[in-house]
């Protein structure tokens, strides 16, 4: 209640009522709260504006252990949390919390609070079994007859036990889950005019690039002259699901032991490993297979020092890109050069025989791909696990990182240390200070990671990364401890970046212990993630390379907007094609060189530096009516942005022997080396956008108790992208809808041991821009239901429940799969 910063709960009560599958799926149902799903097992929580597939800008915490992938950033869905079966509460604070906990947490954090075996011992057992993609179009099905409806299954177990007299407690969980992913299959064209000043589209456009078709993007085209004009033409590509086996399955377990000094003080050792397969979206989408996640942690609490220690280790085993394998796979087939001349063959053979120049295209493309791997056949399925061991994304698909996360931290009550030390402190005063180290450490793979550090070997050494930070917080009560003030002072050294300062005040301001007023102010930085510095990936005939001066060093200086040279290559060809003058095809291109180079554009970004946000809060929360029935909360915020990390392609010109140009070079020269193909070093960069971005929103939330333990909610969430100045087009997508609402009733006992739940959940369309596709993501609304009996003479609770109950396919972002109903019945039996 008396929080200073909006706090999101879900207690034990909730987690009981909710409809939804589990307590991560619930958190969607919270205020302010978005989330978003690449897959069955793998979805994205965000709060408060810019959301992406891989949120680095959200701490996701498990009893305050940081969970994340430690090359992604951030966490793979709850592959390393709790299970429902351990589980005690979630808290989720939507906005900036670097001041205290340094994590990148500049959109929040969720911690997620497990039992303790002192408290809660006993064996417990959940089975959940259930079907998905009921009527869903684009599951591949066997036959005539035959239907899309898949099993979803989970299994878990908890066992709990105090030995040695309250001194020592142990518990160990684990969890199997086995079920068919949602499937992403948008075959809307992304490149419709493509071929426009030769008058083709649509079916006609030689050159198309399918959402969910890899394969077929920019670098997989090839300009052929045909006829005497010049056509844009793609290698033909395979469908997503041809692609990925979306057979799901994850095996997680955690163990921990606990010794209880005395009451209030007490370390924990705990244990978490998990093994999945599932869907991962970054630029590409990726299939996750063997992915290995496994944690240590160590934890002492009490009254005066709170401390943990963890290390996290991370293996993507036979993990694959998507869009890689596509590539590779027609390439592995027929090289780029050889598929170009059978193609030009072709259409002038057709064209000769009188077909016209769309009919020409297709019987070019028919000839070109005749011998080509089909999926479901067992030379598919052979070159396709080649591939996926080739550790070259121009070559293969293999995504093989091993990298390990190492955190140490500590936090000190001062003032209960002073107090309990003798020392005369205001017991209305209060001292914490912190401090915390985390350092990344990453084996090289010589694809996705090199150390680049001077005098180390790129291959043999480990890369690190580092980062020491610490803060002081004070705080007072006053006016008879109606008022609390509280100051923050935080300070983080990164590798390769100066010190920065993050300062929070908040103030609360309590008229009656029911009503609270609170306002803040704060703010912080998320500096790179391992991958956004130190990315060193052959993909697609693009090198993807970190932001970090000692990984791009000249590449910035002297390469060129890729979405210039792409505007300067259509006007060339649209002056080649125009061109009608008996001049030779050498000369027009000369000639459409020289009237186009003016549009160049020389990359105007340069290393990177950190993301800084700067964030205005107040909010209002209250209980009303008797014990409370009735609850209230409501916030407003206003946030700045700056400095957002991003990607620019830019290309670098080069001679025929591949001898970079600067800019200073001819421009002519330069021109025509980035009209052909030869001529370009193709680079993506991780860079800071130029723009300066505001976003606002706000929030409201009821929940009231009535009689018989009836128990209604709504809440509702607004978020606005304010302005952006100076806007490069480089900042993240705002990607979040402008309004959603929450609409839920429940009983846990409504008729005799019978409860129920329900919760309507509807969110406004919205501009989605991702690394993969830009466009409206339509509106949706899913209702979640549950039954729930909880057997009076035995300790077995049955739950038969379903999210998206009608079915209703949608997405939650572009690229991403359409999600549809998922019906289960859970059965838990415990003993205490």
């Amino acid at each position: 209640m008396q929080s200073p910063v909006t706090v999101e709960k879900l207690n034990p009560r909730a987690l009981r009522l909710t409809p939804a599958p589990s307590f991560f799926d619930a958190i969607e149902h919270l205020k302010g709260v978005q989330v978003i799903t690449p897959s069955l097992g793998f979805k994205v929580i965000n709060a408060r504006g810019f959301t992406n597939t891989t949120n680095v800008r959200f701490a996701q915490l498990v009893d305050g252990v940081d969970n994340q992938a430690p090359h992604i950033g951030g966490p793979i869905g709850n592959v390393l949390g709790p299970s429902d079966l351990d589980i005690s509460s979630v808290e989720v604070v939507p906005g900036t919390a670097s001041a205290l906990y340094g994590l990148n947490a500049i959109n929040g954090l969720a911690n997620f609070q497990t039992k303790n075996p002192f408290s809660s011992e006993g064996l417990s057992v959940r089975q959940q079994t259930g079907l998905n993609h009921l009527r869903d179009p684009n599951v591949k099905t066997l036959g005539a007859g035959s239907s899309p409806e898949k099993i979803y299954s989970e299994t878990s177990v908890r066992y709990a036990k105090v030995l040695l007299a309250d001194k020592l407690a142990f518990k160990v969980n684990a969890t199997y889950l086995r079920a068919y992913d949602w499937v992403a299959n948008d075959q809307t064209d992304l490149n419709p005019n493509g071929n426009a000043t030769t008058g083709l589209f649509g079916a006609d456009n030689p050159a198309p690039d399918q959402v969910n078709r890899y394969g077929n993007e920019s670098s997989d085209r090839s300009t052929l002259t045909l006829g005497g004009k010049q056509y844009s033409v793609a290698r033909t590509g395979y469908d997503e699901r041809d692609l990925v086996d979306y057979n799901l399955k994850t095996l997680k377990a955690d163990a921990a032991v606990h010794y209880r000094f005395r009451p209030g003080a007490e370390l924990a050792y705990t244990y978490r490993v998990a093994g999945f397969d599932n869907v991962y979206q970054r630029s590409n989408r990726f299939r996750l297979q063997d992915y290995r996640l496994q944690q240590h942690a160590l934890t002492l609490t009490t009254p005066v020092v709170q401390a943990r220690a963890y290390l996290t280790r991370e293996n993507t085993g036979q993990s694959y890109n998507l869009r890689s394998m596509g590539e590779n796979i027609d390439r592995s087939f027929k090289p780029d050069a050889q598929w170009n001349a059978d193609y030009t063959a072709a259409w002038n053979a057709a064209v000769a025989a009188g077909q016209p120049v769309p009919t020409a295209h297709a019987s070019a493309r028919t000839a070109a791909d005749a011998g080509r791997l089909q999926p479901g056949t067992e030379a598919f399925a052979q070159r396709l696990s080649e591939l996926q061991g080739i550790n070259n994304w121009d070559q293969g698909a293999a995504l093989r990182v091993r990298a390990d996360l190492l955190h140490g931290e500590t936090q000190v009550n001062l003032a209960e240390a002073l107090r309990r030390g003798g020392h005369i402190l205001p017991t209305k005063l209060d001292l914490l200070a912190g401090a915390d180290h985390r350092t990344y450490i990453v084996v090289p793979d010589g694809n996705y990671f090199i150390n680049p550090n001077p005098g180390k070997d790129p291959l043999a050494d480990n890369l690190t990364y580092s980062k020491t930070g610490g803060f002081v917080q004070a705080g007072g009560r006053l006016l008879g401890e109606r008022l609390r003030l509280t100051a923050t002072l935080r300070a983080d050294k990164n590798d390769y970046f100066d010190t920065k300062f993050n300062p929070r005040f908040t103030a609360v301001f309590s008229p009656t212990p029911q009503q609270n007023f609170r306002v803040s102010y704060q703010s912080g930085y998320r500096f790179p993630s391992l991958f956004e510095g130190f990315s060193n990936v052959n993909s697609g005939q693009v090198k993807r390379i970190g932001g970090l001066r000692v990984m791009s060093d000249g590449v910035f200086e002297n390469s060129y907007l890729r979405t210039s040279i792409d505007a300067f290559n259509n006007a060339v060809t649209a002056a080649i094609n125009a061109n009608t003058s008996s001049a030779t095809a050498a000369q027009k291109r000369q000639q459409a060189i020289a009237q186009n180079q003016s549009m160049l554009v020389k990359n105007p970004y340069t290393y990177l530096k950190p993301e800084y946000i700067r964030s205005f809060e107040v909010g209002y929360k209250a209980a009303f009516g008797t014990a409370g029935r009735l609850l209230l909360d409501v916030d407003f915020y206003y946030n700045s942005y700056r400095d957002f990390i991003a990607q620019v392609e830019a290309y670098v010109p080069q001679t025929a022997a591949g001898v970079a140009l600067s800019t200073g070079s001819d421009l002519n020269t330069i021109a025509t080396a980035l009209n052909a193909r030869s001529g370009q070093a193709r680079y993506r960069l991780w860079t800071n956008s130029q723009s300066q971005v505001y976003n606002y929103g706000g929030s409201a939330g009821l929940r009231y108790e009535v009689a018989r333990g009836y128990l209604l909610g709504a809440n509702t969430t607004y978020t606005r992208l304010d302005r952006t100045e100076n806007g490069d087009g480089l900042e993240d997508g705002f990607n979040t809808p402008r309004w959603t609402y929450n609409l839920s009733l429940a009983s846990e006992n409504a008729y005799r041991n019978l409860g129920f739940g329900l919760n309507y959940r509807w969110q406004q369309g919205y501009y989605s821009q991702t690394f993969l596709v830009n466009g409206n993501v339509p509106a949706y609304g899913t209702l979640d239901a549950q039954l729930s009996y909880a057997v009076p003479a035995a300790p077995v609770r049955f739950k038969l429940g379903a999210s998206n109950v009608l079915n209703n396919y949608y997405v939650s972002y572009l690229g991403g799969p359409s999600v549809g109903g998922l019906y289960y019945l859970a059965v838990t039996y415990s003993v205490l």
